[in-house]
């Protein structure tokens, strides 16, 4: 069993690492630099369990103006990339159940990542590959604010998508996987 403090820490490491190396979003050194990020690990391997987290997490944000965003980290649910959507799509119809509708949107995040249509070993599914499957909440208004200095932010995904295929699937790889050494 993967201990929480480790997961979290090989989080940071992929966020700085990869997310925030790779400039794969660039609206993420701040809060990650000012540590406005909070990080939670849910061990469960309960999908239930892993929405009741996710909402928790929700309120808690909705409490804690400090916090800009929050990876919810799953060390032993999700493994298979399958299972994973289905978590995906059940938090994202939770959200909208629940009234979070445009003020909280989701990002995901999987080991085993794979964008619809991609080949398995397409270096662009490292865009969205991480040490751990994770929900990541962020706030509406903060992206909004972002992206208000932001010339272009349609290009964001093409651009990540370019730099993943040239540095190769070998690099991303590697480059991912060295986050889980400690």
């Amino acid at each position: 069993m993967i201990e929480s403090h480790l997961a979290i820490e090989q989080t940071k490491k992929w966020i700085h690492d990869v997310v925030i190396g790779c400039n794969f979003c660039p609206f993420a050194a701040k809060p990650f630099n000012q540590k406005t990020i909070f990080y939670r690990v849910e061990e469960s391997a309960v999908l239930q369990t892993g929405l009741q987290s996710l909402m928790e997490e929700v309120y808690r944000l909705d409490t804690d103006a400090e916090t800009e965003t929050t990876f919810l980290v799953f060390t032993n649910a999700c493994t298979d990339f399958d299972d994973y959507l289905d978590l995906v799509s059940q938090a994202e119809y939770l959200l909208k159940l629940e009234g979070y509708n445009g003020i909280y949107q989701l990002a995901s995040f999987h080991p085993l990542y794979r964008f619809a249509g991609s080949d398995e070993d397409d270096a662009a599914n490292f865009t969205n590959r991480s040490v751990y499957p994770m929900l990541h909440l962020l706030r509406e208004s903060s992206i909004d604010k972002a992206l208000e200095y932001y010339k272009n932010p349609e290009d964001i995904p093409g651009r990540n998508i370019h730099f993943a295929r040239e540095k190769g699937i070998v690099y991303m790889k590697m480059l991912r996987d060295a986050c889980s050494i400690l």
